[in-house]
Protein backbone atom coordinates (compact mmCIF):
# COMPACT_ATOMS: atom_id res chain seq x y z
CA UNK A 1 0.00 0.00 0.00
CA UNK A 2 1.03 3.56 -0.72
CA UNK A 3 1.65 5.76 2.99
CA UNK A 4 3.07 9.12 3.45
CA UNK A 5 6.00 9.40 5.72
CA UNK A 6 8.60 11.62 6.52
CA UNK A 7 11.86 10.22 5.03
CA UNK A 8 15.64 10.53 6.66
CA UNK A 9 18.05 10.47 3.80
CA UNK A 10 21.14 11.87 5.61
CA UNK A 11 22.36 12.27 8.85
CA UNK A 12 24.23 15.78 10.08
CA UNK A 13 22.61 18.56 7.98
CA UNK A 14 23.25 21.75 9.49
CA UNK A 15 20.36 23.81 10.85
CA UNK A 16 17.80 25.63 11.66
CA UNK A 17 16.38 22.57 10.60
CA UNK A 18 13.32 24.69 9.04
CA UNK A 19 15.99 25.88 6.32
CA UNK A 20 18.04 22.42 5.97
CA UNK A 21 15.19 20.29 6.02
CA UNK A 22 16.58 16.63 6.98
CA UNK A 23 13.40 15.03 6.63
CA UNK A 24 11.12 14.81 3.27
CA UNK A 25 7.61 13.77 3.51
CA UNK A 26 7.31 11.04 0.45
CA UNK A 27 5.11 8.45 -0.83
CA UNK A 28 6.44 5.55 0.16
CA UNK A 29 5.63 1.61 -0.64
CA UNK A 30 4.56 -0.32 2.52
CA UNK A 31 4.25 -4.33 2.22
CA UNK A 32 1.63 -6.43 4.18
CA UNK A 33 2.52 -7.81 7.63
CA UNK A 34 4.04 -10.86 7.47
CA UNK A 35 4.38 -13.86 10.25
CA UNK A 36 3.79 -12.20 13.37
CA UNK A 37 3.86 -8.69 12.00
CA UNK A 38 0.61 -6.24 12.41
CA UNK A 39 -0.37 -3.56 10.45
CA UNK A 40 -0.90 -0.38 12.23
CA UNK A 41 -2.73 3.00 11.54
CA UNK A 42 -0.87 5.62 13.26
CA UNK A 43 -3.05 7.96 15.14
CA UNK A 44 0.14 10.05 17.12
CA UNK A 45 3.80 9.96 17.03
CA UNK A 46 6.02 12.13 19.32
CA UNK A 47 9.43 14.11 18.53
CA UNK A 48 12.44 12.44 21.00
CA UNK A 49 15.52 13.24 21.53
CA UNK A 50 16.77 9.87 20.34
CA UNK A 51 15.27 10.68 17.40
CA UNK A 52 17.26 13.86 17.05
CA UNK A 53 20.09 12.21 17.88
CA UNK A 54 19.64 9.78 14.41
CA UNK A 55 19.00 13.43 12.43
CA UNK A 56 22.00 14.97 13.81
CA UNK A 57 24.29 11.77 13.49
CA UNK A 58 25.32 11.23 17.21
CA UNK A 59 23.44 7.71 17.26
CA UNK A 60 24.42 6.82 13.10
CA UNK A 61 21.89 4.50 11.66
CA UNK A 62 21.54 3.06 7.99
CA UNK A 63 19.98 5.42 5.47
CA UNK A 64 17.58 6.29 4.70
CA UNK A 65 14.93 5.34 7.24
CA UNK A 66 11.55 6.41 8.78
CA UNK A 67 12.45 7.76 12.10
CA UNK A 68 9.92 8.01 15.12
CA UNK A 69 9.44 4.62 17.89
CA UNK A 70 7.31 6.72 20.20
CA UNK A 71 3.67 6.36 18.89
CA UNK A 72 -0.15 4.88 19.56
CA UNK A 73 -2.18 3.75 16.70
CA UNK A 74 -5.09 1.24 15.51
CA UNK A 75 -5.02 -1.93 14.55
CA UNK A 76 -6.14 -2.35 10.95
CA UNK A 77 -4.18 -5.95 10.02
CA UNK A 78 -3.28 -9.09 11.37
CA UNK A 79 -0.24 -10.98 9.79
CA UNK A 80 -0.30 -15.18 10.24
CA UNK A 81 -0.04 -16.19 13.86
CA UNK A 82 -1.12 -13.23 15.29
CA UNK A 83 -3.91 -14.66 17.85
CA UNK A 84 -4.05 -12.36 20.75
CA UNK A 85 -4.80 -8.67 18.88
CA UNK A 86 -8.07 -7.67 16.94
CA UNK A 87 -8.39 -5.55 14.81
CA UNK A 88 -9.46 -2.03 16.13
CA UNK A 89 -7.07 -2.78 18.91
CA UNK A 90 -5.49 -0.21 19.91
CA UNK A 91 -1.92 -0.38 20.55
CA UNK A 92 1.50 1.70 22.22
CA UNK A 93 5.31 0.93 20.73
CA UNK A 94 7.68 -0.74 22.60
CA UNK A 95 11.05 0.46 20.64
CA UNK A 96 12.39 -2.69 22.19
CA UNK A 97 10.79 -5.66 20.56
CA UNK A 98 11.40 -8.86 22.63
CA UNK A 99 11.75 -12.29 21.42
CA UNK A 100 10.83 -14.00 24.83
CA UNK A 101 13.32 -16.69 25.00
CA UNK A 102 16.73 -15.40 24.81
CA UNK A 103 18.36 -14.88 28.68
CA UNK A 104 17.70 -11.22 28.96
CA UNK A 105 14.30 -12.07 27.99
CA UNK A 106 13.72 -15.11 30.14
CA UNK A 107 15.25 -13.21 33.00
CA UNK A 108 12.37 -10.14 32.71
CA UNK A 109 14.85 -7.65 30.94
CA UNK A 110 13.07 -7.20 27.65
CA UNK A 111 14.87 -3.91 27.04
CA UNK A 112 18.03 -6.12 26.59
CA UNK A 113 16.12 -8.76 24.39
CA UNK A 114 19.32 -9.99 22.35
CA UNK A 115 17.46 -10.51 19.30
CA UNK A 116 15.39 -6.80 19.54
CA UNK A 117 18.95 -5.15 19.82
CA UNK A 118 20.06 -7.15 16.83
CA UNK A 119 16.80 -6.26 14.73
CA UNK A 120 17.11 -2.57 15.70
CA UNK A 121 20.85 -2.23 14.97
CA UNK A 122 20.34 -3.72 11.65
CA UNK A 123 17.07 -1.00 10.50
CA UNK A 124 15.09 -4.46 10.13
CA UNK A 125 11.88 -6.20 12.12
CA UNK A 126 12.37 -8.73 14.51
CA UNK A 127 11.45 -11.54 12.33
CA UNK A 128 13.64 -10.23 10.18
CA UNK A 129 13.76 -8.45 6.40
CA UNK A 130 11.61 -4.57 5.46
CA UNK A 131 8.27 -3.95 4.78
CA UNK A 132 9.34 -0.44 3.38
CA UNK A 133 10.39 0.69 0.18
CA UNK A 134 10.85 4.11 -1.89
CA UNK A 135 11.72 5.23 -5.75
CA UNK A 136 12.80 2.77 -7.97
CA UNK A 137 12.34 0.07 -5.35
CA UNK A 138 15.08 0.84 -3.00
CA UNK A 139 15.00 -0.21 1.24
CA UNK A 140 13.96 2.20 3.55
CA UNK A 141 15.10 0.91 7.08
CA UNK A 142 12.87 0.95 9.91
CA UNK A 143 13.72 3.11 13.34
CA UNK A 144 13.22 0.74 16.17
CA UNK A 145 11.03 -1.73 14.74
CA UNK A 146 8.46 1.51 15.00
CA UNK A 147 9.01 3.99 12.32
CA UNK A 148 6.45 5.89 13.74
CA UNK A 149 6.55 9.18 11.38
CA UNK A 150 4.22 7.54 9.40
CA UNK A 151 0.41 7.09 8.18
CA UNK A 152 0.97 3.37 8.62
CA UNK A 153 3.52 1.10 9.62
CA UNK A 154 4.08 -2.60 9.92
CA UNK A 155 5.48 -3.76 13.28
CA UNK A 156 6.60 -7.45 15.11
CA UNK A 157 3.33 -8.36 17.43
CA UNK A 158 6.24 -7.94 19.92
CA UNK A 159 6.55 -4.00 19.18
CA UNK A 160 2.68 -3.33 20.41
CA UNK A 161 1.35 -3.29 24.18
CA UNK A 162 -2.76 -3.29 23.99
CA UNK A 163 -3.98 -0.49 26.03
CA UNK A 164 -7.42 0.95 27.22
CA UNK A 165 -9.31 2.50 24.13
CA UNK A 166 -10.52 5.60 26.14
CA UNK A 167 -7.15 7.03 26.28
CA UNK A 168 -6.74 9.34 24.17
CA UNK A 169 -4.06 9.19 20.75
CA UNK A 170 -1.94 12.02 21.76
CA UNK A 171 -1.67 10.89 25.78
CA UNK A 172 -1.25 7.21 24.32
CA UNK A 173 1.56 8.06 22.40
CA UNK A 174 3.38 9.54 25.51
CA UNK A 175 3.64 5.85 26.91
CA UNK A 176 5.76 4.31 24.47
CA UNK A 177 8.53 6.47 25.45
CA UNK A 178 8.96 9.25 27.43
CA UNK A 179 6.85 7.95 30.34
CA UNK A 180 8.56 4.39 30.16
CA UNK A 181 11.66 5.88 30.36
CA UNK A 182 11.21 8.29 32.61
CA UNK A 183 9.22 6.86 35.04
CA UNK A 184 10.92 3.47 34.50
CA UNK A 185 13.83 4.68 35.66
CA UNK A 186 12.63 5.82 38.93
CA UNK A 187 10.46 2.98 40.24
CA UNK A 188 12.28 -0.13 38.11
CA UNK A 189 16.09 1.29 37.90
CA UNK A 190 16.29 3.39 40.53
CA UNK A 191 13.71 1.33 43.08
CA UNK A 192 13.51 4.62 44.66
CA UNK A 193 12.16 4.29 47.80
CA UNK A 194 9.44 6.74 50.17
CA UNK A 195 11.20 9.95 51.88
CA UNK A 196 14.62 9.81 49.55
CA UNK A 197 15.96 12.48 47.62
CA UNK A 198 16.51 12.90 43.99
CA UNK A 199 18.52 15.31 41.69
CA UNK A 200 17.09 15.07 37.80
CA UNK A 201 18.90 16.45 35.57
CA UNK A 202 17.91 17.36 32.20
CA UNK A 203 14.53 18.80 31.92
CA UNK A 204 13.06 17.19 28.26
CA UNK A 205 10.11 14.67 28.11
CA UNK A 206 12.09 12.09 29.81
CA UNK A 207 12.95 14.53 32.87
CA UNK A 208 9.35 15.62 33.48
CA UNK A 209 8.06 12.28 33.26
CA UNK A 210 10.45 10.99 35.47
CA UNK A 211 9.76 14.52 38.15
CA UNK A 212 6.05 12.71 38.25
CA UNK A 213 7.57 9.15 38.63
CA UNK A 214 9.66 10.58 41.71
CA UNK A 215 6.73 12.34 43.30
CA UNK A 216 4.26 9.65 42.69
CA UNK A 217 6.46 7.79 44.27
CA UNK A 218 6.74 9.35 47.44
CA UNK A 219 10.38 11.24 47.07
CA UNK A 220 10.68 13.68 50.08
CA UNK A 221 12.64 16.12 47.70
CA UNK A 222 12.72 16.43 44.14
CA UNK A 223 15.79 18.85 42.83
CA UNK A 224 15.69 19.28 39.26
CA UNK A 225 18.40 21.01 37.16
CA UNK A 226 18.81 22.09 33.64
CA UNK A 227 20.37 24.94 31.97
CA UNK A 228 17.07 26.28 30.33
CA UNK A 229 15.34 28.95 32.99
CA UNK A 230 11.54 28.43 31.32
CA UNK A 231 11.71 24.51 31.61
CA UNK A 232 13.17 24.78 35.62
CA UNK A 233 10.15 27.41 36.28
CA UNK A 234 7.59 24.61 34.68
CA UNK A 235 9.88 21.84 36.68
CA UNK A 236 8.82 23.89 39.77
CA UNK A 237 5.38 24.72 38.53
CA UNK A 238 4.66 20.88 38.20
CA UNK A 239 5.97 19.52 41.86
CA UNK A 240 9.59 20.02 42.26
CA UNK A 241 10.36 21.09 45.55
CA UNK A 242 14.07 22.56 44.34
CA UNK A 243 15.57 23.93 41.33
CA UNK A 244 19.17 24.39 39.83
CA UNK A 245 20.85 25.95 36.86
CA UNK A 246 23.66 23.59 35.82
CA UNK A 247 25.75 25.55 34.95
CA UNK A 248 26.43 27.69 37.63
CA UNK A 249 29.57 27.53 39.15
CA UNK A 250 28.41 26.56 42.75
CA UNK A 251 25.68 24.31 41.18
CA UNK A 252 26.71 20.87 43.02
CA UNK A 253 27.32 22.73 46.42
CA UNK A 254 23.49 24.18 45.60
CA UNK A 255 22.57 20.48 45.82
CA UNK A 256 24.54 19.10 48.61
CA UNK A 257 23.35 22.33 50.39
CA UNK A 258 19.65 21.24 49.80
CA UNK A 259 20.23 17.56 50.86
CA UNK A 260 22.29 17.29 53.59
CA UNK A 261 25.48 15.97 51.50
CA UNK A 262 23.88 15.03 48.10
CA UNK A 263 21.01 13.37 46.67
CA UNK A 264 19.90 9.55 47.54
CA UNK A 265 19.47 9.38 43.51
CA UNK A 266 20.93 11.17 40.91
CA UNK A 267 19.22 10.21 37.70
CA UNK A 268 20.27 11.95 34.25
CA UNK A 269 18.19 12.91 31.32
CA UNK A 270 20.33 14.80 29.30
CA UNK A 271 22.16 12.85 27.15
CA UNK A 272 25.57 14.79 27.39
CA UNK A 273 28.51 14.07 29.56
CA UNK A 274 28.78 17.19 31.30
CA UNK A 275 25.17 16.43 32.56
CA UNK A 276 26.23 12.55 34.01
CA UNK A 277 29.51 14.17 35.41
CA UNK A 278 27.01 16.72 37.42
CA UNK A 279 24.90 14.46 38.56
CA UNK A 280 27.42 11.73 40.33
CA UNK A 281 29.21 14.46 41.63
CA UNK A 282 25.78 15.78 43.39
CA UNK A 283 25.08 11.97 44.28
CA UNK A 284 25.74 11.25 47.83
CA UNK A 285 28.49 8.83 49.44
CA UNK A 286 26.55 5.25 48.83
CA UNK A 287 24.13 6.76 46.46
CA UNK A 288 23.04 5.80 43.22
CA UNK A 289 23.51 7.27 40.08
CA UNK A 290 21.48 6.51 37.41
CA UNK A 291 21.22 7.57 33.21
CA UNK A 292 19.22 7.28 30.68
CA UNK A 293 20.83 9.62 28.12
CA UNK A 294 22.22 8.65 24.91
CA UNK A 295 25.09 10.60 24.22
CA UNK A 296 27.39 9.89 21.16
CA UNK A 297 29.09 6.55 21.86
CA UNK A 298 32.76 8.18 21.23
CA UNK A 299 32.26 10.05 24.53
CA UNK A 300 33.75 9.42 27.75
CA UNK A 301 33.16 9.81 31.47
CA UNK A 302 36.32 10.16 33.92
CA UNK A 303 35.45 8.38 37.64
CA UNK A 304 37.59 6.98 39.91
CA UNK A 305 36.89 3.31 40.87
CA UNK A 306 38.05 4.44 44.36
CA UNK A 307 35.64 6.81 44.81
CA UNK A 308 33.09 3.80 43.79
CA UNK A 309 34.72 1.44 46.46
CA UNK A 310 35.47 3.51 49.08
CA UNK A 311 32.28 5.54 48.92
CA UNK A 312 29.57 2.42 47.84
CA UNK A 313 28.26 4.00 44.99
CA UNK A 314 26.49 2.73 41.74
CA UNK A 315 26.32 3.59 38.77
CA UNK A 316 23.83 2.48 36.62
CA UNK A 317 22.38 2.64 33.12
CA UNK A 318 18.29 2.62 32.24
CA UNK A 319 16.90 1.25 29.08
CA UNK A 320 13.65 1.32 28.35
CA UNK A 321 13.37 2.52 32.01
CA UNK A 322 13.95 -1.13 33.16
CA UNK A 323 10.45 -1.86 31.93
CA UNK A 324 8.47 -4.96 31.04
CA UNK A 325 5.91 -3.02 28.91
CA UNK A 326 3.12 -5.22 29.02
CA UNK A 327 2.87 -4.73 32.85
CA UNK A 328 4.18 -1.60 33.13
CA UNK A 329 2.34 0.08 30.42
CA UNK A 330 -1.41 -0.81 31.53
CA UNK A 331 -0.20 0.26 35.38
CA UNK A 332 1.47 3.65 34.50
CA UNK A 333 -1.78 4.77 32.30
CA UNK A 334 -4.18 3.42 35.41
CA UNK A 335 -1.73 5.79 37.05
CA UNK A 336 -2.32 8.33 34.47
CA UNK A 337 -6.18 7.93 34.77
CA UNK A 338 -5.93 7.89 38.75
CA UNK A 339 -4.89 11.74 38.57
CA UNK A 340 -1.68 10.78 40.01
CA UNK A 341 0.66 10.92 36.78
CA UNK A 342 -0.23 13.86 35.25
CA UNK A 343 1.56 12.94 31.88
CA UNK A 344 -1.17 15.32 29.93
CA UNK A 345 1.19 18.59 31.16
CA UNK A 346 4.08 17.19 29.11
CA UNK A 347 2.18 17.84 26.54
CA UNK A 348 3.23 21.13 24.62
CA UNK A 349 3.00 21.05 21.23
CA UNK A 350 0.59 19.43 18.44
CA UNK A 351 1.80 19.08 14.96
CA UNK A 352 0.93 17.99 11.31
CA UNK A 353 2.97 15.29 9.84
CA UNK A 354 4.43 18.25 7.41
CA UNK A 355 5.36 20.27 10.38
CA UNK A 356 8.50 17.60 11.41
CA UNK A 357 11.64 19.85 10.45
CA UNK A 358 10.06 22.87 12.43
CA UNK A 359 9.35 20.82 15.32
CA UNK A 360 12.81 19.36 15.46
CA UNK A 361 14.39 22.73 15.51
CA UNK A 362 11.60 23.94 18.04
CA UNK A 363 13.67 20.71 20.18
CA UNK A 364 16.78 22.08 19.41
CA UNK A 365 16.12 25.68 20.89
CA UNK A 366 14.96 23.50 24.06
CA UNK A 367 11.21 25.50 23.42
CA UNK A 368 9.23 22.09 23.63
CA UNK A 369 8.54 19.70 26.33
CA UNK A 370 7.02 16.71 24.09
CA UNK A 371 5.36 17.31 20.42
CA UNK A 372 3.21 15.01 19.18
CA UNK A 373 2.15 14.60 15.58
CA UNK A 374 -1.24 13.71 14.83
CA UNK A 375 -2.78 12.07 12.05
CA UNK A 376 -6.68 12.24 12.63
Amino acid sequence: MKIKAAVLREMGKPGPYTESKPFQIEEVELDPPQQNEVLIKIHAAGLCHSDLSVIDGNRPRQMPMVLGHEAAGEVVELGPGVKDLAIGDHVVFSFMPSCGHCNPCITSRPGLCENGVAANGAGVLLEGGIRLSGRDGEQIYHHLGVSGFAEYTVASRQSVVRIDKTLSWDIAALFGCAIITGVGAITNTAKLALGQTILITGMGGIGFAALMGALAAGASKVIVADINEEKLKKALELGAHSAVHSGEENAIDKVKALTNGGVDIGLECAGVVPALDFTFKATRRGGKTVTVGLPNPAYRLEISPLQLVAEERTLQGSFLGSCVPPRDVPAYIALYQSGRLPVDKLLSHKLRLEDINEGFERMVKGEAIRQVIIFD
